[in-house]
């Protein structure tokens, strides 16, 4: 059946222009790529379509060090930034939490589109929240601003380092080795899984800066008729967001 969003007039495929699209190769970036590219295609009106292009980051590699240790966000984007630079991929589309307050010059964000839940997930064998945790429970996560909010609240837990995708952490808690962690529940959304988490109200902790967002990166030549279709993408209020929640970072250095 042709999609009623593209019209019949339109180029055919063999025509279209290619735009390389770079992402981590995580199913999650994977996930949020495919969806740029989707949007790509119909905001164009079948004049682009996405080429999905994948690296491994820094950050990807670490399997026991918190970020805080090992350089920080920035780990997460240094070769995709760097493969935009080079021309290798046109744009690149991250998850907005793991992107440095400040882009590498010449590059600048084209597209937020509509954001997710910015929630944490709570997730746990034996309990649905953290209060429900027997005395000394041990909750992983790499994080220093999960880990701080999580001793504030209980502060007789054990904190014990965890890294890894969404499969990786599920496998973690089914070893034992930790009684609850948690992952951001725009993640768990995106795949299908949001089911497995119990989602922590904002009141009882605070997600990361910019959580749920994806942002579109591009070089300052972008071509004139993909960057109107990245504008169609956008979507306003979570632009504005995404603005204040940096700056705000930013001003906290």
């Amino acid at each position: 059946m042709t999609d009623p969003r593209i019209s019949p007039d339109n180029t055919s495929r063999r025509d279209q222009r290619v735009l390389r699209i770079g992402t981590r190769g995580s199913p999650l970036a994977l996930v949020q790529a495919r969806q740029v590219a989707a949007a790509l295609e119909i905001h164009s009106g079948g004049a682009w379509r996405g080429e999905i292009v994948t690296f491994t980051t820094s950050g990807d590699q670490l399997t026991t060090e918190r970020l805080i240790d090992a350089g920080g966000k920035g780990l997460f984007t240094r070769e995709l930034d760097a493969a935009l630079d080079r021309g290798e991929v046109d744009v690149t589309v991250h998850s907005l939490k793991d992107v440095p307050s400040v882009l590498p010059g010449g590059q600048r964000f084209v597209a937020f589109p509509d954001r997710e839940d910015p929630r944490e997930g709570f997730l746990s064998p034996h309990a649905t929240h953290l209060n429900e945790l027997k005395q000394g429970a041990r909750v992983g996560t790499a994080s220093l601003r999960r880990e701080a909010q999580t001793l504030a609240l209980r502060p007789d837990v054990e904190i014990v380092t965890f890294r890894g995708n969404v499969a990786t952490r599920m496998r973690k808690l089914e070893e034992g080795l930790a009684d609850a962690t948690y992952l951001a529940m725009a993640g768990l959304t995106r795949l299908g899984m949001a089911h497995l988490a119990h989602p922590i109200p904002l009141e009882d902790m605070l997600p990361a800066a910019g959580q749920g967002i994806v942002g579109v990166v591009a070089r300052e030549d972008l071509p004139e008729e993909a960057a109107e279709a990245f504008v169609k993408m956008n979507h306003a209020p979570t632009e504005a967001a995404a603005h204040i929640e940096r700056a705000f970072l930013a001003a906290l250095d």
